[in-house]
């Protein structure tokens, strides 16, 4: 007879990576959560590699400064609701992110509203970890990689090695919309599907 127990364990199993996961997006290091949370290091270290078990105790303040609901840490499983419940963030530049996946690590999707605006004279670059790829579904992206500047328009694609410094911006005084998939260095799509020529 099953009693559950599977299910508990890949719960909490599950809750070690997404607790990296959170303080990475965060950009804060471990000492950082310690001062604020009042959690060891050590604590914290084992419970981010799965050898601490979680406790409400150790989730709550944690909850707090990542400033997600204990459910986005825990991530129950599924009640039979069919709905996906998308929470949009609100970014640098007035950036709106709707994340499509919640898994922790690994390949991330997630549609990006770009707002209209006056044209920035000197954007600001930025670089990091990972491999990024995008098709704009709407609007025309304005995109700087490096010393190269491009306008992307519905229906084109990109995609980049993210040390590469960068920049997005509307090209024109409409809002873009796109769709991202964001992985870890070294991970990149993998394109399968064959088209007949045209």
């Amino acid at each position: 007879m099953d009693d559950g127990t599977d299910d508990v364990d890949a719960v909490l199993s599950a809750i070690g990576p997404r607790l990296r996961a959170l303080r990475r997006k965060a950009d804060v290091t471990l000492s950082v959560v310690a001062e604020r949370t009042g959690i060891p290091v050590s604590t914290l270290s084992r419970l981010e590699s799965g050898q601490r078990k979680p406790s409400l105790e150790l989730l709550l303040p944690l909850a707090k400064v990542y400033e997600v609901p204990l459910d986005e840490i825990v991530e129950a499983p599924e009640t039979g609701d069919p709905r996906v419940h998308l929470k949009p963030e609100k970014r640098h530049n007035g950036m709106i992110v709707v994340p499509l996946t919640r898994r922790p690590g690994g390949l991330q999707a997630y549609k990006t509203i770009v707002p209209a605006g006056p044209p920035v004279a000197e954007p600001t670059l930025h670089s990091h970890e990972g491999y990024h790829w995008l098709y704009i579904l709407s609007g025309r992206l304005r995109m700087i990689l490096g010393d190269r500047e491009v306008v992307l328009k519905p229906g084109e694609v990109a995609e980049f090695d993210t040390h590469l410094p960068h920049w997005f911006g509307s090209a024109d005084a409409r809002p873009v919309e796109y769709l991202g998939i964001f992985g870890p260095q070294g991970e990149r799509m993998h394109l399968t599907a064959q088209y007949p020529p045209r």
